[in-house]
């Protein structure tokens, strides 16, 4: 044992210059394969310590590895004897080889933590083999450090126990755990591996072990402390065993706490958690909170995470939100995760307007549980293509429907017999419509009209199309709303809208899905102002055939993705053309697929890897936004654009510009809206001049002025014109950057704001203008998407011979399965369709999003099945090839446009070659000497 340990950490001495005695003199470390102090245990600190997930969070040190599973059988003669995983490190040339994994921000000086693993060897080993438990130091002003911590002995097919304790009494700038030992050509199994924290330190509010388990991380959670751990923020904080005349009483446990004398809304009660929480674990916190007194009665209270980072960058994290009430207790619940290493960590409640003092009872902050795995939705017996509309073509009158409020219900005939086109291709082949429609009068409210109940007509987590031909009578005093609404247990859900202004039919389209089970659900068409004479023909309410759709678009795909390639070879005599093999592997579809990034993003190793693995693109959530870059006049904040795009530029990605102005008003800073009539054109001005000069060439697009179908802030204080003055004036500040108008609801036919008639005629005004144009910008914020709605608008937008992109586009549902096809349906639409020329995800990481159950990554970095799908379509979208050189000295194929690398094998040498097959309509011939 003695010499294989020499042996390790001989080949370091000679690697990083170190030796062993010194450091540990330096490091002043104690460590040793002893048992550790009695008491209790905290969770395990490392992340996926039995492999369940893989090698996720492990990196494999100079060798090889893979993840074995209980039914797999054996490796080497040894059994696991359980239901559970093991890892092989094989292909190891040094001793010291193995699997190891960072805990830097994991651990903290004077606590003792004891390590504990179950090991094996197999493959070339004779007789006994070593296994080591090892820490390496690294220091940014001195030489790395390797620790030393426990051994155990083990023979070829057998499970052995390694024990150790470490303790640090000095902080490295890295620590590193990993296993090693064996000798080169022995593979190192590894069942699982544990780090508990079995002495905690006795400084309590700074480091301590951090909580990683199910302990509530929250000190006196209760109050039965008293105040101890508390303080006001800003504010002065008392303790309660009732209020208001004894009316208030605490939910939980015997006392609870108000902030009071609070002067503004972020006056709150606090506790400092630094040390207790650690970077890449997610977690969750439940709180019992009310409000009290200065007439309020209802208000809404945040939790929220104050942070501190070594640079002295603060970050305020919103936690979790609820609407509270003066009347009872009520539950707040929510979640985050640290991406970075903080240097101070305060978690605070605030929310209410001052004078109203808000109440806790107990507050719980624990390590949040994963989210158990969705299952597929049953889709076997779902009747796709069939309308749930009872008597949809009126031919047993008004028989199944019944009037919404006091309004009168007619048949009538002279409706269009075609099927509304989105429909159409949707279901394809389909009998003619007959003609018949409804006819509504007598209303007096915009909510009457036709309904039907469709409760048990419907399944859970299944996407439903919505069509019809709706029209309006005469007596309009304009444009009217037209609406196919759902009320689900009184909730509004929206199945489509259109706008009327003319005596023409007009048709609707929609899609609505329904997650949870409802108890009642009724469909009905609503919209036009009071005394507004309504039609409506052909409703039609039915499943969507999702896979029959792609079958289609796979075939479009082909068509405008694709190019034919020859490969030409010369230099060969023609005898060997048949002993010639040629294979061929896109390594990069060239078409762009981005993501949306934060700051805070880039402290996490794990999610840059990621984005930089699986995006070309990127665009800022916020960092480049107007009120994040000067919150207050004068006063800028470039340092976060500059980080990002400096990740950016390191790894290659293009970038966005996201945005320059933003025309809603709920989005413009206070200092701006108090600005009079020519300072505010002089702060745009410098807007412009200020980004556009720093940033010159740097973002290949700018969204110019976002959301102009949405609002009208800078419109409505500066005139017309400056809307297409933006645009100029950015174009003569950065010509090499493409200007987008970019907005929401453009595609799935649920916002008549913003159809794509409106945005269509928006874009054609600003041109009139003057204003460069040179992209349409399609957020994609959309819900239970349908093909044949979403390329509709495409086919519109198409006409105006402008690239379109997708630029913020998320799906959301609470089933991943679900949520997978519904990413599937807008990224498969968009590549197939040739005026869609990118496509930017708004973000893909849990906690990162800005929606709910939209994520690909879960919050601790596992791929779900959303984000599995999303790996398995780039991985469609590369063309590989194999095959022999045909007899005219040639090799053909059709691929995807991008980068490829070829590889030649003849019967006397190899040669590869490395070309990019751009769009084009004839094949490329490429060249190869041979």
């Amino acid at each position: 044992m003695k010499s294989l340990f020499a042996c390790c950490f001989t080949s370091r001495v000679s690697k990083f210059h170190s030796h062993w005695e010194h450091n540990q003199s330096q490091s002043q470390i104690m460590a040793g394969n002893t048992s550790g102090p009695s008491g209790s245990m905290a969770a395990n600190i490392l992340l996926n310590h039995d492999f369940s997930g893989g090698l996720n969070s492990w990196h494999l040190n100079g060798c090889n590895g893979y993840v074995i599973s209980a039914e797999t059988g054996t490796q080497g003669g040894i059994s696991t004897d359980s239901d559970g995983n093991y890892a092989v490190m094989t292909d190891r040339k040094e001793c010291w080889q193995g699997l190891e994994q960072d805990i830097t921000d994991k651990i903290s000086t004077g606590s003792t933590y004891m390590v504990s693993a179950c090991v094996g060897v197999s493959g070339l080993c004779q007789g006994s083999s070593d296994v080591l438990a090892t820490l390496k130091l690294e220091y940014r002003d001195s030489a790395t450090s390797y620790l030393f911590i426990g051994r155990t002995s083990v023979i070829k097919g057998s499970w052995e126990k390694l024990e150790g304790t470490f303790s640090l009494s000095t902080m490295p700038d890295r620590v590193i755990f990993y296993l090693e030992g064996p000798a080169a050509g022995v593979d190192l199994l590894i069942r699982s591996v544990e780090i508990n924290c079995s002495s905690p330190n006795n400084n309590t509010t700074t480091t301590g072990c951090v909580s990683a388990g199910d302990d509530n991380i929250i000190i006196n959670p209760q109050f039965d402390d008293g105040l101890k751990n508390w303080s006001g923020r800003g504010c002065k904080i008392v303790l309660h065993d009732s209020m208001g005349d004894g009316k208030i009483v605490p939910k939980s446990g015997k006392f609870f706490a108000s902030a009071t004398e609070r002067t503004q809304n972020w006056n709150g009660i606090q506790q400092e958690i630094t040390g207790h929480v650690q970077r890449k674990l997610a977690y969750e916190v439940t709180a019992l909170v009310r409000i009290f007194g200065n007439n309020v009665t209802t208000a809404d209270v945040r939790a929220t995470l104050w942070v501190q980072t070594p640079d002295l960058r603060e970050q305020y994290i919103g936690i979790a939100n609820v609407q509270a009430t003066d009347k009872d207790w009520v539950t707040m619940q929510g979640k985050f995760l640290l991406n970075g290493s903080p240097s101070k960590v305060v978690i605070y409640l605030e929310g209410p307007p001052p004078g109203t003092d808000i109440l806790l009872n107990t507050l719980v902050l624990k390590h949040a549980a994963k989210t158990p795995p969705s299952t597929p939705p049953d889709v076997k017996n779902v009747a796709f293509g069939i309308n749930v509309i009872e008597n949809s073509n009126l031919a047993d009158g008004t028989n199944g429907w019944y009037p919404l409020g006091n309004c009168t219900l007619t048949v009538k005939t002279g409706s269009p017999h075609i099927i509304p086109p989105m429909a159409r291709d949707s279901l394809g082949p389909h009998e003619l419509l007959s003609g018949r429609y409804i006819l509504v009068t007598n209303r007096t409210q915009t909510w009457m009209g036709p309904a039907q109940t469709i409760t048990d007509k419907l399944k859970l987590l299944v996407t439903y199309q919505v069509s019809a031909w709706v029209r309006i009578g005469s007596g309009s005093s304009g444009p009217q709303n037209v609406n196919v609404a759902l009320g689900v247990d009184n909730q509004w859900v929206n199945g489509g809208q259109t706008e009327v202004s003319d005596d023409r039919w007009h048709e609707i389209g929609g899609s609505f899905r329904i997650e949870k089970q409802p108890s009642k659900v009724m469909v009905y068409v609503q919209g036009p102002a009071s005394g507004v004479d309504l039609m409506i023909a052909g409703l039609q309410i039915f499943p969507v055939d999702r896979l029959a759709r792609f079958r289609y678009l796979k075939m479009q795909t082909d068509k405008i993705r694709k190019r034919d390639v020859i490969l030409k070879f010369s230099g060969l005599d023609s005898g060997s053309y048949a002993n010639t093999s040629v294979q061929v592997r896109q390594t990069q579809n060239d078409f762009p697929i981005g993501s949306c990034i934060s700051r805070s993003n880039i402290d996490n190793d794990d999610f840059v890897s990621f984005i930089a693995k699986h995006f070309n693109w990127a665009v800022f959530g916020n960092e480049l936004k107007w009120y994040w870059t000067e919150p207050q006049q004068g006063n800028f904040n470039y340092k976060d654009a500059d980080d990002l795009l400096s990740m950016c530029e390191k790894y290659k990605i293009e970038t966005r510009g996201h945005c320059i102005f933003w025309e809603v008003d709920g989005a413009v800073q206070q200092w701006i809206k108090s600005l009079n009539k020519n300072d505010l054109m002089t702060a745009v001005q410098n807007r412009l001049t200020g980004l556009l000069t720093r940033y010159k060439g740097k973002f290949s697009h700018y969204d110019v002025n976002n959301e102009m179908l949405h609002g009208s802030f800078f419109q409505d204080r500066l005139g017309k014109d400056i809307r297409a003055n933006m645009f100029k004036t950015a174009s003569q500040l950065d010509p090499s950057a493409t200007l987008f108008v970019n907005d929401y609801h453009v595609e799935d036919g649920c916002d008549t704001r913003s159809c794509p008639e409106k945005y269509i005629q928006h874009i054609l005004d600003l041109q009139e203008q003057g204003a460069p144009v040179g992209g349409i910008g399609i957020q994609g914020h959309i819900d239970s998407p349908v093909g044949p709605i979403v390329c509709s608008s495409l086919d519109k937008l198409g006409i105006l011979g402008l690239p379109i992109w997708f630029t913020e586009l998320d799906v959301s549902s609470i089933n991943e399965y679900v949520r997978a096809d519904d990413l599937e349906v807008m990224l498969r639409e968009a590549f197939a369709h040739p005026a869609v020329e990118g496509i930017m995800l708004w973000g893909f990481w849990e906690l990162f999003m800005s929606r709910d159950n939209a994520h690909l990554v879960n919050a601790e970095g596992d791929i779900n099945e959303a984000g599995k799908r999303f790996l398995a379509l780039k991985q469609e979208w590369l063309s590989h090839s194999r095959g022999h050189v045909d007899e005219q000295g040639q090799y053909n194929f059709r691929g995807f446009h991008g980068t490829y690398n070829v590889q030649v094998v003849t019967p006397s040498h190899k040669v590869s070659k490395i070309f990019v097959l751009d769009k084009g309509d004839s094949p490329l011939v490429v060249s190869i000497d041979l």
